[in-house]
């Protein structure tokens, strides 16, 4: 596995990373890290590499944009020194360019994104032994579908953005795409954007094949 043991690994994002984790800090016990995808990265970490005894935190936060997390970056990822970082955005950044079309006051457009995360990937890069880019997705397997379009140019910019900083980076749209091939996305997700539990497990599963853990 790449994640060295005793790491402090740290989860940022919207709503589907943070998937109610406790406050301020989404780390301990009853549910602290939230019931989504961070969840079955902690449970499969513990039972596959117990011997790796890898720390958990979530600091995802609805609603977030790639603004938002620049808002937060100091206190929420730099203040608490991870090993490795895991960044998940982009999903409100396209959304609202959709579902609000007319406030285009809090639209992120594309150019926006992609400035804001290479600052934020190239002031961090270089503190952490690790980081992980997860793309951006949308539970929809029509590529032509307008928002589907655009969140696939999202995710080229996370791709980009990975490869020019030396992160490695995690195709979730791709894993969801596979699993659509048999099912219909309202399997995976009631608003093609925020999975159930079995959409959950297919964006932990991406990860952990990412980072070398057996599945």
């Amino acid at each position: 596995m790449k994640i060295a043991p005793h790491s402090k690994l740290l989860f940022i994002g919207d709503s589907i990373t943070d998937c109610e984790r406790a406050r301020p800090i989404g780390e301990g016990l009853f549910g602290a890290v939230g019931k989504g995808y961070v969840a079955l990265v902690e449970g499969l970490l513990g039972a596959i590499k117990p011997a790796h005894a890898i720390r958990v935190v979530n600091m995802g936060s609805s609603g977030n944009t790639v603004l938002d997390l620049k808002a937060r970056w100091s206190t929420d990822v730099l203040a608490l020194k991870p090993d490795w970082l895991v960044v998940m955005i982009g999903v409100n950044d396209v959304w609202r360019q959709f579902d609000l079309p007319r406030q285009k006051e809090i639209h992120v457009l594309a150019e926006v994104y992609a400035q804001t995360l290479d600052e934020l990937v190239a002031e961090t890069r270089p503190s952490v032994k690790g980081m992980v880019l997860m793309s951006p997705f949308y539970i929809e397997p029509n590529r032509a579908d307008r928002m589907r379009s655009r969140m696939d140019e999202y995710g080229a910019i996370m791709r980009e953005t990975a490869a020019r900083h030396g992160a490695m980076f995690v195709d979730t749209q791709a894993a969801f795409d596979g699993v659509l091939e048999h099912v219909h996305a309202n399997a995976l997700a009631w608003d093609r954007v925020h999975p159930n539990i079995t959409g959950h497990a297919i964006i932990a599963r991406a990860f952990l094949d990412a980072v070398g853990v057996p599945m």
